[in-house]
């Protein structure tokens, strides 16, 4: 079995915590966060160094302007009373100014830093078929489209309120142990470290449940967040079978499933709160027990009551200061087991899609410029072919039965193929090998013209529509007008849609580019989908088309009339379907008979 096929095994078997595998994806992450030195979230940073440093230097002096009221009041010194409140109401009105502008650059760099880490993944996650291989192929990988949108913005949030506490903390751990050495001697620092060591072994202890239970708790999210949009992109074929209750029963499982998570989560953060809250109001007995030391041993004994409180206060707003230092670090307790499972969560992702794009096969039609349509790029091999097999054998990436065994066919142009056979003989299986989103078990397979105008389109079995305007559905996958513009394109796509059938639609959405508020696929019948799709084809209009069932919601009058402007517009089809109508627009069947069995026939034309 191919690698990507085999991944379901490979996944992420250890319970995520914080370890070394965690400072790993942590740092992975940040090297996406700060690019480069001149990038705008270094900038950012370096402002909210800036602006941090500036108000702890404002809180410094707010804290010892107490001890300076105890002087003046002690002393009934009214000037200097009267200068302190002013300078206090100053320092106040600054350090209020700056705590704000610091919690602003927070929020903005949460959304620059959200920016940064989503379109990092986009661009993996859109690469070749990444995303197709993630969500159908791949089972290692719970929901990552819940990880790519609600993980990243929660990671990024989290991590916006701790930032501004980390990067002063080194500061102010500095500055205010040389202050508490010099006001209390060596025991007032070391019992501060000592506190702080004690307080982070625990929390640490309390931590580790909770990071793997956070991750647990994420995917059954997702899962939950899974269940609902799958009622609500299949509420009509659920309602005809009248399963309310039975879809009621089941979501209901997902969420009670998802409660007794969220309870454990909260039984085991209980604890850690516990000990984040004892450590805070321990700390502040701790400080006056410090500064109890040289008073009681009597080196302040020649001061007067008036200066002995005012160096009570400036010794008790440093101690208490340091150990707020300390007690703010252990408070990131809980805010940093949330950022360790979120993660966890992006750093698996990103692991899982790099290995994709390692494992994926060397040639990859889907890669590079194909995806922009460069119609004068075309892969070596006769001109006149698309594909050819020699002694291909498929199968599913989750069976190990073969489908097909030693298929060998050149579909060359002008030569129109039709692939019939019963349900589960691999049919749609076929156009997935050549389009390379699965991989052969043996034989060569190649595609020798590129995606696009003048190359390959794949209708596939179930219509996709994209939203947007009724112009977008029809030019859709390209990301522009092509090959013109302006009135001549507008007379074209009109032209098609009339060709089509659907030229109604014009009326419906009011013109080509008017935006709809809409969901495509509850408007339109199933029959309208695969005629809009046709109409894409016909504007599009490859050399080769492959159309798996693409008109199985139409009725045979309607079927003939998408084939015959296929073949007016010049394509070479490639169809999948079961109706024996097909075979005159088809010179060439293939019958996949079962078991690996396989049939060539040359049809006869009427």
């Amino acid at each position: 079995m191919p690698p990507l096929a085999r991944a379901s095994g490979k996944g992420m078997k250890r319970r995520p915590k914080l370890d070394w595998r965690f400072v790993q994806r942590f740092c992975s992450i940040q090297r996406v966060l700060f690019p480069s030195w001149s990038s705008q979230n270094v900038l950012m940073l370096g402002t909210l160094v800036g602006v941090t440093l500036t108000e702890q230097m404002i809180i410094y002096q707010v804290g010892v302007v107490p001890s300076q009221f105890y002087e003046a009041l002690s002393d009934k010194d009214y000037g200097a009373f009267k200068n302190l409140a002013g300078l206090a109401f100053l320092l106040i009105l600054l350090n209020s100014t700056l705590k704000s502008v610091d919690q602003y650059i927070c929020s903005l760099m949460s959304v620059s830093w959200r920016k940064s880490l989503t379109e990092s993944l986009h661009r993996a996650y859109f690469q070749g078929n990444v995303y197709y291989t993630l969500n159908v192929l791949r089972e290692d990988i719970d929901n990552p489209d819940q990880r790519i949108s609600q993980d990243t913005e929660r990671l990024c949030k989290q991590m916006s309120t701790m930032v501004s506490r980390l990067i002063i903390s080194p500061f102010t751990l500095v500055y205010y142990t040389y202050q508490c050495f010099y006001s209390t001697g060596w025991i007032g620092p070391v019992s501060i470290f000592g506190y702080f060591i004690v307080g982070t072994i625990t929390n640490k202890i309390l931590m580790g449940p909770i990071v793997s239970t956070l991750f647990e708790q994420e995917k059954l999210e997702g899962d939950f967040r899974f269940k609902h949009m799958q009622i609500r992109s299949n509420a009509e074929s659920a309602a005809f079978y009248r399963a309310g209750k039975v879809e009621h029963m089941r979501t209901d499982r997902r969420l009670q499933t998802l409660l007794r998570c969220q309870k454990s989560l909260m039984n085991k953060e209980l604890w850690l709160y516990i000990g984040v809250n004892t450590f805070d109001y321990l700390g502040g007995i701790l400080s006056y027990i410090i500064i109890s030391i040289p008073i009681f041993s009597g080196v302040y004994n020649n001061l007067s009551p008036g200066e002995l409180s005012a160096l009570i206060s400036k010794n008790a707003f440093v101690c208490i200061y340091l150990i707020s230092c300390f007690s703010q670090l252990i408070d990131l307790s809980t805010t940093l087991s949330d950022v360790a499972g979120y993660t966890h969560r992006i750093g698996e992702l990103r692991e899982v899609m790099d290995d994709i794009l390692r494992t994926r096969c060397d040639y990859d039609p889907a890669s590079g410029d194909s995806y922009d349509f460069d119609s004068d790029k075309v892969h070596s091999g006769p001109v006149d072919t698309a594909f050819i097999l020699d002694c291909v054998s498929y199968k599913s990436p989750f069976s190990e039965q073969l489908l097909v065994e030693e298929l060998s066919i050149k579909i060359s142009q002008g030569s129109n193929l039709l692939v019939v056979g019963n349900t589960g003989t691999g049919k749609t299986s076929l156009l997935r090998v050549l389009n390379r989103l699965w991989e052969a078990d043996s034989g060569y397979v190649q595609m020798t013209t590129c995606f696009g105008p003048r190359g390959i389109l794949f209708l596939p079995q179930k219509p996709y529509l994209t939203d947007g305007t009724l112009r977008e559905q029809v030019i859709y996958p390209l990301k522009e007008i092509y090959p013109v513009s302006g009135s001549v394109d507008d007379e074209r796509i009109i032209q098609y849609l009339e060709l089509a059938g659907v030229s109604s639609l014009l009326k419906r959405t009011g013109g080509l580019d008017e935006p709809v508020d809409w969901n495509w696929y509850d408007v339109l019948s199933p029959g309208e989908m695969q005629r809009l799709c046709f109409a894409r084809l016909f504007y599009l209009q490859p050399k080769y088309a492959v159309l798996d069932e693409a008109t199985s919601a139409l009725t045979e009058d309607a079927e003939g009339q998408m084939y015959r402007g296929c073949k007016q517009l010049g394509m070479t089809l490639v169809s999948l379907g079961h109706r024996k109508s097909l075979e005159k627009y088809h010179d060439v069947s293939l019958k996949l008979c079962g078991e690996g069995r396989w049939e060539l026939t040359k049809l006869k034309q009427e």
